[in-house]
Parts: structure tokens; C-alpha cells; sequence
């Protein structure tokens, strides 16, 4: 786990930060409708899942943007992680419980679905939180039964939780597209309603650049 502190003489974003920490912590949340057509196109070409494909595509948007990777050190010192992996929830249908993990982060899809698979096979016993999680990680989490229009996660915290939370829910056709609402959670410290709108951008871009052959470079 290799991160930087921050320095706030040379952080541009050091005067905003401090007043939303001091005066107003905020935690923004927007949801918007992504076309997941080729997405669903991908995995059924290729025998992938498309649980651990969503998590890799919002992992791959977010790890290239550095308002999404902050956090605290074992002394309270504000750093941004060099990267940060997906924490999420694994439901289990037959009881109606979860198992909550990390799977490594990876920027190539195959060696990341591959350890997916790898990890939900370990834990598919286990009805909890996997211990030892690592600090730098965001959350994320999908509602496969519902298309809603709104959703919004509160983390019940002295309002210093940096990392994104990230929720999709069903998706369902919409004309000629399948259509899946997204959601994303940012604390306003870190991040501005810019940088919320650029990762929905930027997931949809990565989306469409999938083909039914090989992941988008």
C-alpha cells in the first residue's frame, strides 16, 4: 500500500479542503442512467461475469483520478493512495446475507475477473466482513432487483470518510439500449460536482469502448 502525504503549502484544492472539513462536511450524491449495452454484450461473448466487469470499469475511472483516492494515515495525517481496490458486497441468495471483501485492484480485466472468482469461491462460506481488509479501498455495492431513480448511502462517521461509495442498480431496456441507473457517493472535500460529472463520463466512454472481442485498452 503506497501513498503520499499531502502537503497543503503545494495542494491546490488545501483552502477548499480545510473549509468543508471545518465548516461544512458535505458528501455529495449523484445518480445517473449509463447505457450498459455493450457491457452486457462483452461478458456474454467472452463467459465473464457482470458483476466483477461494472466493479472493474468504475475501479479502472477511479484509479485515474487522484479526488477519488484520499485518505488517512495511522496518524491522522491526510494522504492520497497511489491506488485504491473495490470493497464489496457479495450477496448470498439462499439466505439473504453477504460476505464484504476486497479483490486486488488490476488494470488488465482478465487478471482481475480471474481473482474475483478466485476470492468469492474462498469466502463463499463466510457471512461477514472479511478481516484484515487494507485501508485503501473505496465501496461499492449493486441492488440487481430494482431500477431506481434515486439512491443514497449515509456513512455514520465524524464525516472524514474520503473514499468514493459507489452503487448500481437493475438494468432494463430502454428502446434499443439496456439502461442501469449508477450512483456515487464523494465527500465534498475532495472532490466537486465536476469531477463527480467527469467519472460518469468517463465510465460511459469506457463502456462503449468495450467490443465483444477484447476489453477497452
Amino acid at each position: 500500500m503506497n501513498y503520499k502525504m499531502v502537503d497543503f503549502s503545494t495542494w491546490p484544492r488545501g483552502d477548499l479542503f480545510r473549509f468543508y472539513m471545518d465548516h461544512m462536511r458535505v458528501v455529495m450524491s449523484l445518480t445517473v442512467d449509463v447505457n450498459v449495452t455493450p457491457l452486457v454484450r462483452f461478458v456474454k461473448k467472452n463467459g465473464m461475469k457482470f458483476y466483477p466487469t461494472m466493479i472493474w470499469v468504475v475501479s479502472r475511472v477511479i484509479n485515474s483520478h487522484e479526488e477519488f483516492k484520499y485518505g488517512w494515515d495511522a496518524d491522522g495525517n491526510l494522504i492520497r493512495w497511489d491506488l485504491i481496490s473495490p470493497s464489496y458486497a457479495h450477496f448470498h441468495p439462499e439466505d439473504g446475507n453477504f460476505t464484504k471483501l476486497v479483490t486486488p485492484y488490476r488494470k488488465d480485466l482478465t487478471e482481475f475477473h480471474t481473482r474475483f472468482l478466485e476470492d468469492r469461491e474462498k469466502y463463499r462460506d463466510l457471512r461477514a466482513v472479511v478481516e484484515g481488509q487494507p485501508a485503501n479501498h473505496f465501496d461499492v455495492s449493486c441492488l440487481p432487483w430494482v431500477r431506481y431513480r434515486h439512491f443514497d448511502v449515509h456513512v455514520f462517521d465524524q464525516g472524514d470518510f474520503l473514499a468514493p461509495v459507489v452503487t448500481w442498480g437493475k438494468y432494463e431496456a430502454e428502446g434499443d439500449k439496456l439502461v442501469m441507473p449508477l450512483t456515487m457517493n464523494i465527500h465534498h472535500a475532495v472532490a466537486d460536482g465536476f469531477h463527480l460529472s467527469r467519472f460518469f463520463a468517463e465510465v460511459q466512454e469506457l463502456i462503449d469502448r468495450l467490443t465483444t472481442d477484447s476489453p477497452a485498452d
